[in-house]
């Protein structure tokens, strides 16, 4: 057995004090927390893949904002559940001009973090039809939102849309809404992991389809703007950001300061809730809430039980950073746009070194580069080349836990990757490949 960068008997000595018994089955903070372990015994820094954690510093323009609200003393008055009144109206001002939607204030809710966005309106959608119980996932997705639904005892349906691209997303989405008992649609766009766009045409089949089976869906949009083939970050001019929001009224976007604003400490986010969703009336809500109305139970109902709204400081923040955009002096696409530089440059020593690209095209056109992309190597199975990696001092996740059928993949998150660590990644590509060298 070869010698690797972080020392077998220290990798294993540490997996087995954490208890972790199937590395492949493990969630992304349990990943991290076996990491953080092997480098404080070891002294030696990882190529950290797992965990999707913003590496550029926050938009100045939002701690400024943050920081004088806190001067002014908001930290000791409770916000308003809904929102604070500047944060609701940028917020509907940026859908209109980033996303050429129209939608009312009183939709727009923020909430600590779009996990509480996406655990609301699980709570409130899995309840609007006692008939319908399930939940479907285009996969791969986000796996604690899977794990929201284990929490809440809630039942879901998936597929990976890896072989359903295009026109074939109609037939398959069509064999499970025909059934009856679907009430949410819910997929990234940008896509984590696999950092798949879905296209304009794709987006207008699931809301044609949201229209005609009465479903909701659920767009999260963590990574707005991020794909970086096209500029979506002129405030008012087209291209727009892709959105079904344009082809049903039947949705409810998540929109995160975490990624796209490097704001992800203050767990800030929105919930945008179509005009019609929010005005709409479900009489088997009255089971769960004191209204039968969706927007009210959302907030009075779900949010309130919750958490009561979201810190008050960092709604000013927000609001901030999205008047700043919407009146075209805050660049914030280009701000972020160093990830795409970053994913391009590991992406290539990857595929040097013997690696493959797990999802690799949008249809007929090449992946973007962005926040994830996903590997392989041949002769591993996912869980198996996580657990071999770790010895190279590379970490990442399994694309199992993803909701993915490329059980081969992991992935690889470009954000905590830094300048100076490219020559060590070269490095323990290197190695790897040597000791496990195969036939193309």
């Amino acid at each position: 057995m070869r010698d690797t960068p972080i020392p077998r008997d220290i990798v294993d000595r540490a997996r087995t004090d954490s208890g972790l018994t199937a590395i492949g089955k493990a969630s992304i903070r349990e990943v991290l927390k076996l990491v953080n372990q092997i480098e404080r015994i070891t002294g030696l820094r990882y190529i950290k893949m797992e965990m999707g954690v913003p590496g550029l510093p926050a938009a100045q323009t939002g701690i400024d904002a943050q920081t004088a609200a806190l001067r002014n003393g908001v930290a000791s008055i409770y916000p308003d559940i809904e929102g604070i009144s500047e944060l609701k109206a940028e917020a509907a001002r940026f859908a209109g001009l980033f996303l050429n939607i129209d939608i009312q204030p009183s939709g727009c809710v923020p909430t600590v973090g779009s996990m509480q966005g996406s655990l609301t309106a699980f709570m409130v959608n899995s309840r609007c039809h006692a008939d319908r119980a399930y939940t479907l996932f285009i996969d791969p997705g986000f796996p604690v939102q899977k794990q929201q639904h284990h929490v809440l005892g809630l039942k879901y349906k998936t597929f990976d849309v890896y072989n359903y691209r295009g026109d074939k997303l109609r037939d398959k989405l069509e064999s499970f809404l025909g059934e009856g008992n679907i009430h949410t649609i819910v997929y990234s766009n940008p896509n984590n992991p696999s950092w798949i766009c879905l296209t304009e045409r794709e987006l207008r089949i699931i809301g044609e389809l949201a229209n005609r089976h009465d479903v909701i869906v659920l767009e999260d949009l963590a990574y707005f703007g991020m794909d970086f083939r096209t500029d979506y970050g002129k405030s008012g001019q087209p291209p727009y950001q892709p959105t079904v929001a344009r082809y049903t009224d039947n949705y409810v976007l998540l929109f995160s300061g975490s990624k796209v604003f490097s704001y992800a400490g203050e767990r800030i986010a929105l919930m945008l809730i179509g005009d019609e969703l929010y005005r709409r009336r479900f009489p088997d809500l009255k089971r769960f809430f004191s209204s039968d109305g969706f927007g009210h139970a959302a907030v009075y109902g779900a949010l309130y039980a919750i958490s009561s709204g979201t810190a008050h400081s960092a709604q000013y923040a927000l609001a901030a950073m999205l008047k700043a955009a919407n009146a075209g002096s805050f660049d914030f696409i280009g701000e972020v746009k160093a990830y795409g530089e970053k994913a391009r440059r590991m992406k290539e020593l990857f595929t040097r070194y013997g690696f493959r690209i797990v999802y690799d095209k949008d249809e007929d056109k090449p992946l973007a580069d962005g926040f994830y992309f996903t590997i392989s190597y041949p002769g591993f199975s996912g869980a198996a080349l996580l657990e071999e990696l770790l010895y190279y001092g590379i970490s990442a996740i399994a694309l199992d836990i993803t909701g993915s059928e490329r059980s081969e993949g992991l992935r690889a998150c470009v954000s905590q990757m830094r300048h100076t660590q490219f020559p060590d990644l070269e490095t323990r590509l290197h190695a790897f490949h040597q000791d496990h060298p195969y036939r193309s």
